[in-house]
């Protein structure tokens, strides 16, 4: 299986001395942050951004996600978004000139109750209103896409129907990474690991600085790319995200082998919080 990864250099990107101040800093040395920059310098022209990584370079939820990029969600207000990520995704690989191993091979999600059956086919006529390409399946038509699914009726959870969306997929994450560093280092973004973010110095409501392990980084402009530590952080800024964290639980198997043990790999992720006033449901 060594055979279908791609051939490293000794190196793919610099790993600097912070400098005393950049245009901005962006916290999180994930897929997020390293995006982040990447945008940036590509399409606003600003290369003088640090991206700052308590550890290596997505050694953190970057590492621990379950690989799948798909556009299926619900809600009308987000679908938009949705959509545009996974059309950029489909650019990307010849964009960074990178293979990540980025594969279209479609996303399954099963029914096995009523209520699973219901939500589930609302959905699918959300993401059909949006535009967005998305089916719902039969047992048997769930059968006949991925043979190995047991469908039978006698099953103590049987399956009763599935989403499906043709062109989700998965890519192999930490690839991913390496793919926006490289790209971040030839525009000249300073990719900083091992640099802890401790706090933030303010004049009012302006940030001034970031306080790290590594030194005091002068800056006006931060961004919070860190997932489940994102509303840590923004406390030690003197404000709070309305978004909650939680540790998530998920059983996979890596995207390269079939012949891997199952990994029980605990992440955590943020979900945005709606804020309920009078008359609002």
């Amino acid at each position: 299986m060594a055979d279908m990864l791609p051939e490293h250099p000794d190196f793919l990107w610099r790993n600097p001395e912070p400098k005393q101040g950049y245009d901005a800093v962006i916290v999180g040395g994930g897929g997020h942050g390293l995006a982040t920059a990447y945008y940036l310098a590509k399409n606003h022209g600003m290369t003088n951004i640090a991206v700052l990584e308590r550890g290596w370079l997505a050694g953190g939820n970057m590492a621990r996600n379950t690989t799948i990029i798909r556009s299926n969600y619900l809600w009308n207000e987000s679908a938009a978004i949705y959509e545009h990520s996974l059309k950029l995704w489909e650019q990307l690989p010849e964009e960074l000139e990178y293979d990540f191993l980025f594969s279209q091979r479609g996303v399954m999600n099963l029914a096995h109750t009523l209520q699973d059956v219901r939500e589930s086919q609302r959905r699918v006529n959300a993401n059909v209103l949006n535009g967005v390409d998305a089916e719902w399946l039969t047992p048997a038509e769930v059968k006949e896409l991925c043979p190995i699914i047991n469908t039978s009726e006698d099953l103590r959870y049987p399956v009763m129907g599935a989403t499906y969306q043709p062109r989700a997929g998965i890519a192999k994450h930490d690839h991913v990474a390496w793919a926006f560093a490289r790209k971040c280092d030839e525009m000249g973004v300073d990719i900083i690991q091992n640099c802890e973010v401790t706090g933030f110095v303010k004049s009012g409501d302006q940030v001034t600085a970031v306080e790290t392990t590594r030194g005091l980084i002068e800056t006006r402009r931060v961004g919070l790319a860190a997932a489940g530590h994102s509303s840590m952080l923004a406390k030690l800024a003197g404000f709070a995200l309305p978004i909650q964290s939680h540790p998530c639980r998920r059983l996979f198997r890596s995207c390269l082998s079939p012949f891997t043990r199952p990994l029980l790999c605990q992440t955590t992720y943020t979900c945005t919080c709606r804020r309920l006033t009078k008359g609002s449901s």
